[in-house]
């Protein structure tokens, strides 16, 4: 029997001062997600809108 023991694997660094890394890159993400669910959401009600009137108007 052996009485060394497999390494641990390092930690992985959670930013590490470049562009898209860490919290502030997470934070984009769901900035950038709210924005795009909002979007779709106007543009949605736009479609909506567009068949509303044009379904009254004859």
């Amino acid at each position: 029997m052996s009485d060394q023991t497999a390494p641990l694997p390092a930690p992985e660094p959670e930013g590490d001062g470049t562009e898209g890394s860490g919290r502030r890159a997470n934070r984009g993400v769901w900035i950038r997600a709210f924005i795009y669910v909002i979007g779709f959401h106007l543009f949605a009600g736009f479609v909506m809108l567009l068949f509303y009137v044009g379904n009254h108007r004859h």
